[in-house]
């Protein structure tokens, strides 16, 4: 790579607006994703007055609370929810359409909308991915979006 110095981002980003939203369905999960999701902000010294917390119905909801996020003048939105396969194909359309759409706002809006949607195949699986520990993964779609508005920051 020689001289070549690639832009990295960090989470040093504290004056960050952010938007929470959150699935209510399957609340049992989405509770401690979002406890995931707010501990590693304040970790990250990101003020309450600068994080909304929006609660949705279901995930297929997601996207269209973060587009709405967006339009408020957020810099990034953390997009959490859980989808648990069930005996009809219902988990697979919520699943593709969420996360299709949660790419699109992303994509559309040129901010980092942290995808942080669980599709487990069991109840066990996604509460071992909602722990209060470090392999949950509203801390982790926390800190991605923490990390991508500090390397857009630094494109400027």
């Amino acid at each position: 790579m020689g001289k070549l110095r690639p832009l990295e981002g960090n989470y040093e980003v504290s004056d960050a607006r952010l938007a929470v939203v959150v699935s209510r369905w399957n609340d049992t999960i989405t509770d401690g994703l979002l406890r995931g999701a707010l501990a590693t902000l304040e970790r990250q010294g990101i003020a309450d007055d600068n994080i909304r917390v929006l609660r949705v119905p279901g995930a297929f909801e997601l996207p269209l609370a973060a587009l709405k996020a967006v339009d408020a003048g957020v810099d990034g939105v953390i997009a959490l929810g859980c989808v648990i396969r069930g005996d009809t194909p219902h988990f697979d359309y919520v699943c593709s359409e969420c996360t299709r759409g949660i790419g699109r706002v992303s994509l559309d809006a040129r901010l980092p909308v942290g995808f942080g949607l669980l599709t487990c195949d069991t109840f066990e699986q996604a509460r071992a991915r909602a722990a209060d520990d470090r392999d949950n993964k509203g801390e982790e779609a926390a800190l991605t979006v923490l990390e991508m508005i500090s390397l857009f920051r630094q494109m400027r």
